[in-house]
């Protein structure tokens, strides 16, 4: 089972994927990939998501593809039964954390504040979504878990941009961000997978990859 901190050793970002149809999901996933994106997140926020997960775990094994969303324990069954390698959900719940568990999922849930952080790690949790970053605080909220939360990693995400992002990877508690701006809405509908390419390109040179 992967282990869910690993996810950073593949690169600094992780696009967060609106998938409208699900059979853009493989040439989508082989655009990111050619930009050294390897790490996906298709959130099941539409009818095909899991379908489009799915597809791309069948045909792209070098892709490392999980759910985001996970709402409820049925959403993280059905996650791991379409064969995601992780998932990740918007808040923290319990119940959700403990249907992973069991499914052999691993989990990187969302927390946006102090006693969230303090719930997650009490469960054993010490790598974290911070959601939505942005409104949430951002780099001085960042900053502020940090004193606590030493032992605490983050993944910021919601409202992270390709201007903003260096700035959030450049914090000692930041593993990576994931954003949506490496998948525009347009660029994938007309099927641009150039553009897609090229602006995962330029999110993998945000910072070289590794642990920090």
């Amino acid at each position: 089972m992967l282990d869910i901190e690993t996810l950073g050793d593949h690169g600094p970002v992780i696009p967060v994927i609106v998938l409208q149809r699900p059979e853009r999901a493989v040439p989508l996933a082989e655009a990111l990939l050619a930009g050294g994106v390897k790490v996906l997140e298709v959130t099941l926020r539409t009818p095909g998501a899991l379908r489009g997960i799915e597809a791309i775990a069948r045909a792209l094994p070098q892709a490392v593809v999980g759910a985001g969303t996970l709402r409820s324990v049925a959403d993280a069954r059905a996650a791991r039964a379409a064969g995601c390698a992780f998932g990740v959900s918007p808040g923290y719940s319990r119940e959700v954390a403990a249907a992973c568990r069991g499914a052999g999922l691993p989990l990187l849930p969302g927390v946006s504040t102090a006693s969230e952080v303090m719930a997650a790690s009490a469960d054993g949790l010490s790598f974290l979504k911070f959601f939505p970053a942005v409104p949430a605080g951002g780099v001085a909220m960042l900053n502020a878990l940090h004193g606590p939360f030493a032992d605490v990693l983050f993944c910021p995400t919601g409202g992270i941009t390709a201007a903003n992002a260096a700035s959030f990877l450049a914090l000692p508690n930041v593993r990576m961000v994931g954003g949506s701006w490496l998948t525009p809405a347009d660029a994938v509908e007309r099927g641009d997978w150039s553009l897609i390419t090229r602006l995962a390109r330029e999110a993998t040179a945000l910072r070289e990859h590794g642990a920090q």
